[in-house]
């Protein structure tokens, strides 16, 4: 029995940020300093290997306490331009792909947008849960990351 395979991209906001897309880079990749400035991703552990398990830790969907964490893995790491991580294996029917794109336009200026693609059978049912949660979370770190980098070029 074959399957359609659905496909869904939640894409967020791109911003555009004043600064280098190195120093914008190395902000994103800073995750120790996530929980001051990151309203989506709490926390992150990783080693940042390709194939390497990324940890993320996560406000709950439902907006009730507390957190969870999503293990996905590493797949692509470009600085300063593009990291991608997806969910491998951990939910069979779907694989979420998550890229984080840092675009310079001019030596000190550079635009960030991230997008997440669901694929597999069970993706229309997770866009349909998730979508909003998804796409509100990617516009707040577009929106943090930006104010983020600005808070530290003023120091």
């Amino acid at each position: 029995m074959s399957h359609l395979t659905e496909s869904h991209v939640i894409e967020s906001v791109v911003v555009e940020i004043d600064a280098p897309a190195a120093f914008v880079w190395d902000v994103l990749l800073d995750y120790p300093h996530y929980p001051q400035w990151n309203p989506y991703t709490l926390a992150v552990s990783t080693t940042l290997a390709v194939g390497a398990p990324i940890d993320l830790t996560l406000p709950r969907p439902d907006g009730g306490e507390g957190t969870f964490v999503s293990r996905e893995y590493i797949r692509v790491v470009e600085p300063p331009r593009l990291l991608r991580y997806d969910t491998g294996d951990t939910f069979p029917g779907l694989l979420g792909v998550r890229d984080q794109l840092i675009t310079p336009l001019g030596p000190e200026r550079c635009s960030y947008r991230t997008f997440e693609t669901f694929t597999g059978k069970y993706a229309d049912a997770v866009f349909a849960a998730q979508g909003a949660y998804v796409k509100n979370g990617f516009d707040s770190v577009a929106h943090a990351l930006k104010e983020r980098v600005a808070s530290l070029l003023e120091v």
